[in-house]
């Protein structure tokens, strides 16, 4: 069942359904940066079945390979420490109430050393303390107001320079596509979670 108990609207697509660019897209997001991550986030179901927005984007790998590269690119590429990244991106699924982002990502942020507390604070809505206010203000700003106001967008200046503030705000827009996704294709977090 999708987060809100409607069933997925895509079929999840076994390895060996794929044909040959579906294979390639698939080769490309189970062996590239994020195998290393694995153990804490899955990307593969017990019968290797792609989860959350990667089953979507085999329905057309000439989009999926760019948005799968695209997110690469943001997680392994950026000048954006991983505690960082990981609060923007859990402000992102809290603030769209994105089960799996959620999901996948809560892992991600305590193995970046992200605190309980500020795990906490942002599932609740509340801005957390510390290094984590600059990143959850401008992803919540960013969700909620589609821009940054000028003092928003001079503190992320200050504290991450030009090319983090690019970078902060690419991955709230990728993680905000893949919420679209997620939601519309009614992709749940896996069972237990």
């Amino acid at each position: 069942m999708g987060s809100d108990g409607s069933p997925p609207r895509l079929p999840a697509l076994s390895p060996d359904q794929l044909d040959g660019a579906q294979a390639e897209l698939y080769a490309a997001i189970t062996g590239g940066p994020r195998a290393a991550d694995r153990g804490r986030s899955p990307i593969v179901d017990d019968q290797g079945r792609l989860l959350g927005p990667f089953n979507a984007m085999l329905y057309n790998p000439a989009l999926g390979d760019p948005m799968q590269s695209l997110g690469a690119s943001i997680r392994y590429r950026t000048s954006l420490d991983a505690a960082t990244r990981e609060v923007a991106i859990l402000a992102v699924a809290a603030t769209l109430d994105s089960s799996f982002e959620w999901f996948a990502h809560e892992r991600l942020a305590r193995a970046a050393g992200v605190s309980e507390e500020t795990i906490s604070r942002i599932a609740a809505g509340r801005e957390p303390d510390g290094d984590a206010a600059v990143p959850y203000r401008a992803a919540r700003e960013l969700i909620l107001n589609g821009d940054l106001s000028d003092a928003g967008f001079a503190e992320v200046q200050n504290r991450f320079g030009q090319t983090g503030c690019v970078e902060l705000v690419v991955l709230v827009g990728y993680y905000r596509m893949l919420a679209l996704m997620l939601r519309t294709f009614r992709v749940p977090a896996p069972d237990g979670d």
